[in-house]
Order: structure tokens, then sequence, then C-alpha cells
């Protein structure tokens, strides 16, 4: 199985705090462009659990959702 490299290119916020971080970051996966990214990671950012990846569009789609 294959490897998948991450690299977060910026921090925009932690919706929640615990042993692990639920964040919303923009992350490069795999060295392609970097996405929205919504997940849990671990506090060195080494490890992370399962969640959704969301281009530009979905998350202006998503921001119109939520107002």
């Amino acid at each position: 199985m294959a490897e998948i490299s991450f690299e977060i290119v910026e921090h925009i916020g932690t919706l929640s705090e615990g042993s692990w971080n639920l964040e919303l970051n923009k992350v490069s996966w795999n060295s392609k462009e970097p996405k929205y990214d919504l997940r849990s990671w671990d506090p060195e950012h080494k490890k992370c659990g399962k969640g959704i990846t969301l281009n530009e569009f979905e998350i202006e789609k998503l921001k119109e959702i939520l107002k």
C-alpha cells in the first residue's frame, strides 16, 4: 500500500480540543494543490483521523448553507 504524504500549509482554526484536536486546515495531500481539510489531529500533527476535504467551490457552498 502506498504511503500518503501531507503538509499542513495553513492552520485556519481549532473547533475542539482534547487528546486530539478537531481542526480546519489547508492541507496538501501527496504534494497536490492544498484543499480545505476538517479532521482530528494528534498534538504533534504526525497522525490524523478520518475527515473531509473540500475544494474552494465546496467550502464556499458550505459557507452559504451555514448562513
